[in-house]
């Protein structure tokens, strides 16, 4: 079965419009599929899925907590639900102010972009990120590519680097829930401490992400025995942001038993 419950447009960070989106998930015949746009439900409405296929809605809310940034994906809400909107806000706000930060330091730093070139790089962005960042350096010639922005300036210890500061995972999970949806574990393998899966639990969370790209099969192995240990739906998504850098496209394909549990709960 092919599925893809992760994926941003250029609503966020991503580079093709909802509607584009959809249209390559059918091309890859994903049958079911979420947009999962970082802190922004503003891509549902925006696109019409493909003949046959089914959409759950998403979205990938970004939160700190004890010096980790921890993304919580949240499926089948209400998409206007006025609390939840109100803590996207809150995040976009956060993400402005960082971004605006790290054109300062880098224009300290001898690099000439400004915060208007970062916005001439994210014209439909509802949420800035640092892609939009790393994009405005190569348009000024400042830097080869995404990858070399992020490495050389942009991440800790860097000139660019800014750190983020958005709310809890715990209030992520608990405005997703509010809102009558399903707490998932974006890409546990990239957690500086996995041991916060142990205090997410009862915070409310109800699923992992534990297929991946970047997982392993030694990790897919852990994840399950998590998700098992803790009664945790399991969920797939290829987190694609641009064809040029995720050349793997869009769909992951998973063993319908896999995730019928996670299906149940949001179709």
């Amino acid at each position: 079965m092919i599925v893809d419950f992760h994926s941003h447009t250029s609503e966020s960070d991503g580079t093709l419009t909802p509607q584009e989106l959809a249209e390559f998930m059918g091309e890859r015949r994903v049958e079911v599929f979420s947009i999962s746009d970082h802190d922004t439900l503003s891509a549902y409405g925006k696109f019409t899925p493909p003949h046959g296929s089914v959409t759950v809605s998403g979205v990938e809310i970004n939160t700190t907590y004890r010096g980790n940034e921890v993304h919580l994906l949240g499926y089948g809400m209400q998409v206007d639900s006025p609390e939840l909107l109100a803590v996207l806000e809150r995040n976009r706000h956060a993400r402005r102010e960082r971004a605006a930060r790290m054109a300062e330091q880098l224009q300290r730093a001898g690099y000439g972009v400004t915060f208007d070139d970062v916005l001439r790089e994210a014209p439909d962005a509802k949420a800035l990120g640092r892609p939009h960042v790393a994009r405005a350096l190569i348009t000024r010639g400042m830097a080869p590519d995404i990858d070399w922005a992020f490495r050389n300036l942009l991440r800790s210890g860097m000139p660019g680097y800014v750190p983020s500061l958005y709310i809890t995972p715990q209030q992520a999970i608990e405005r997703i829930t509010a809102a009558g949806g399903v707490a998932v574990l974006a890409h546990p393998g990239r957690l500086k401490n996995r041991a916060l899966i142990d205090e997410l639990v009862p915070a409310g969370l109800r699923g992992l992400e534990v297929f991946y790209p970047l997982h392993d099969t030694e990790d897919i192995q852990i994840f399950r025995a998590t998700a098992a240990r803790y009664g945790l739906v399991m969920t797939a998504g290829a987190d694609f942001h641009d064809i040029r850098y995720h050349t793997g496209g869009v769909g992951m394909e998973v063993e319908r038993e896999d995730i019928t549990p996670f299906l149940k709960m949001v179709t």
